[in-house]
């Protein structure tokens, strides 16, 4: 077995999918409309499904926003340069919730970024790494 996707319900897909692709560099992968039901799917990753775990974005025709919860944790994103990344995503209008920095009683370097929907995605910086976001 392995773990295909994540899915996360957005209120405006096209902002969604603006992010995840301009901000956090992934590739929108394949996108399909369900008339009968009113939604529309869109897979987003670093690669291909048949390789990595992806994203599945979901927007639900009548519904503009959602409550998270507070059962809802983050999507955790490896990058090669954290700090180079926060830059990147605030030059870009992202919202950086946590500055990068070593986790709280550990030496691993995080940093948290808040989707348009106010889902939030850990940073993990690799370690021994280059640049950019991989």
């Amino acid at each position: 077995m392995r773990l295909l996707h994540t899915m996360l319900r957005v209120g405006d897909l096209q902002k969604s999918i603006n992010f995840y692709t301009t901000i956090l560099e992934m590739k929108l992968l394949r996108q399909s409309e369900n008339r009968e039901y009113k939604y529309t799917l869109a897979f987003l990753g670093y690669g291909k499904e048949t390789e990595t775990t992806v994203l599945e974005l979901t927007h639900n025709w009548d519904c503009s926003e959602y409550d998270l919860g507070n059962g809802y944790g983050h999507i955790a994103i490896e990058t090669d340069d954290i700090y180079a990344t926060c830059e990147k995503i605030k030059s870009m209008g992202g919202e950086i919730t946590r500055e990068a920095g070593p986790v709280k009683g550990g030496t691993t370097v995080i940093a948290f970024v808040k989707d348009p929907d106010g889902y939030m995605i850990e940073l993990i910086n690799k370690k021994d790494a280059g640049q950019g976001l991989g």
